[in-house]
């Protein structure tokens, strides 16, 4: 073997000797006795590849286990194409649908047929004899005109249509036992390296369960989340309606000059949701409770344009909103819990004064005068500057928070006197009939705009922070949800489009000698199935302007 060629393996941190043109997986067979895991992909040149990725050139080169977000986003998108296999398999002709994440797995339709725990089984046998099989997932590429002809082959109209859309010379897709498909991913080398992964019937459709991202030698289990299932769906009747449901159709009413009609139907219905909360609220005040309004939702949902949009229509119903907000409520900082990195961990539920918090709620809701606390961050102490505030007759409180919906934030106030909101941004919107837009991904574009434009933080400590944000949500938001009165939907149809270039600007400042350029890399290539959107129509009190700018409130 010539040592001309090597390669850095980051997981040993030494040079290794290469063969122009051997693949990943070979190289890893020659290390695997000093690597404590199998790898699913790799990470080259801090971009995620496959293993069947070929060596020609001096790299870096990491090798990834499930367990990493890379891993598992790779060894899902094979999941995907194990069950399209399976499913033409089994039920030849059958539209297969994979549309979003929900309940620790992701929901899939087959188009005409509702599935019971037969077809489930039928079709979970069969994904298991192609993974026995362990056959290869071979990556090609051709000129696209040739790829589009193979996706019409095999009746992937959406593909297609995509395709055509783009305008790419040359488009790389993956073929399983003979059956083509393409993946904005890496997939892994073989269908043998999938042995964990369940199917099981799910509301109108089939959940498709991966690894348990805490103990990844099982399945996930999946969660009861029948009001967030209900808050996907209705966006998908919606989308299905205005006929807006992945980026083709996207590009196809951008190409035809319909963006201003797709930002404002998209506007009305925000608007009708917000109006259809503000009148349950308004209907629970007059009926005795709903004293307090509590409005909750992971980082970049939304939630403050949302409040402050509730707070108009509150008004034109005849209700005064007063804000308080859950940071004065901070005890002080030498008694902050610390996270697991021994920093102060302000994200926790016990980072309040809930006693304090309570008893304020409950003297408001009996009409007595508080005086709100001020938390000085500077000094880390609370401190009181005469503020107070006394409800009146028609007042409502609001209250914007991640804790909103811990039934320990308001442990003490009578359950009646509660109404509470859960924000997010459930992506509806696919790429095509096999590639979903994760709800994650959006939100992690808006944080990054947002941060870059107004806190003065680039997009490489956004993503290298990412992580971290997502723990506290799945620690203090997520499991909460379900117990929200109403859910709303913060995403919107054309928000990819307009976010493009914006997002573009910012990530091309991260070098691509950082781990974080993967991520970069990756969500560059999402953003490029959509067509370029002007926020020239968007209208000042859209959602998006709080992350864009030109926001008619104030924040």
């Amino acid at each position: 073997m010539s040592s001309q060629l090597k390669i850095y393996c980051v997981n040993i941190g030494e040079y290794i000797p290469v063969t122009g043109g051997e693949t990943l997986s070979e190289v890893y067979d020659r290390l695997k006795d000093r690597i404590p895991f199998a790898p699913i992909c790799a990470r080259v040149n801090n971009k995620t590849e496959s293993l069947s990725f070929p060596v020609f050139m001096p790299k870096q080169v990491e090798f990834l286990p499930v367990e990493s977000s890379s891993g598992h986003r790779c060894y899902v998108r094979s999941l995907c194409m194990v069950l399209y296999r399976a499913v033409e398999n089994v039920y030849p002709g059958t539209r297969l649908l994979i549309c979003h994440s929900v309940s620790r797995g992701y929901y899939c339709r087959l188009v005409g047929v509702k599935p019971d725990s037969a077809i489930a089984e039928n079709l979970k046998n069969e994904m298991r004899r192609i993974v026995d099989r362990n056959l290869p997932f071979e990556r090609k590429e051709r000129l696209t005109t040739d790829v589009i002809d193979i996706f019409r082959r095999q009746g992937l109209n959406n593909k297609v249509r995509l395709l055509e859309s783009l305008h790419s010379l040359y488009w790389v897709y993956w073929r399983l036992d003979g059956l083509c498909d393409s993946y904005y991913g890496e997939l892994a080398p073989s269908t043998g390296l999938l042995n964990v992964f369940d199917l099981v019937p799910y509301e109108e459709g089939l959940l498709l369960l991966g690894p348990d991202v805490a103990d990844p030698s099982r399945p996930a289990t999946p969660l009861f989340q029948p009001k967030l299932y209900k808050a996907f769906t209705d966006y998908l009747r919606f989308n299905h309606i205005v006929g807006i449901q992945n980026a083709a159709d996207v590009n196809s009413v951008v190409k035809a000059g319909g963006t201003g009609m797709m930002i404002n139907v998209a506007e009305a219905l925000h608007a009708k949701y917000i109006d259809e909360i503000a009148s349950r609220i308004t209907e629970r005040y007059h009926a005795g409770g709903a004293k307090v309004v509590l409005i909750a939702g992971p980082s970049s949902s939304g939630k403050t344009t949302f409040t402050k949009r509730l707070a108009v229509q509150l008004l034109t119903n005849l209700l005064r909103p007063v804000m308080i907000s859950l940071d004065n409520y901070f005890i002080d900082r030498e008694h902050t819990p610390l996270d697991e990195s021994g920093d102060y961990d302000y994200e926790s539920l016990f980072a309040l004064d809930l006693e304090l918090f309570n008893d304020h709620l409950n003297r408001l809701i009996a009409g007595e005068e508080v005086e709100l606390p001020y938390y000085n961050f500077e000094r880390g102490e609370r401190e009181y500057r005469g503020e107070r505030i006394k409800l009146g007759e028609g007042t409502v409180l609001l209250i914007e928070g991640i804790h909103g919906l811990n039934p320990e934030l308001t442990r003490d106030v009578d359950h009646n006197m509660k109404y509470s909101i859960y924000v997010s941004a459930l992506t509806t919107l696919a790429i095509d009939d096999h590639n979903w837009v994760p709800t994650t991904d959006n939100r992690l574009l808006r944080r990054i705009i947002r941060d870059y434009k107004y806190r003065g933080t680039s997009a490489l400590d956004t993503i290298r922070r990412w992580p971290s944000v997502r723990r506290g949500e799945e620690k203090w938001i997520f499991p909460y949800q379900e117990n929200a009165d109403s859910m709303f939907n913060s995403s919107l149809l054309f928000e990819l489009g307009v976010m493009r270039d914006e997002a573009e600007r910012v990530l091309r400042e991260v070098p691509n000698d950082v781990p974080e350029y993967a991520e970069v890399h990756r969500l560059r290539k999402f953003l490029g199935y959509f067509a370029q959107i002007s926020d020239r129509l968007i209208p000042p009190t859209s959602l998006l302007r709080e992350f864009l700018g030109g926001s008619s409130f104030r924040y």
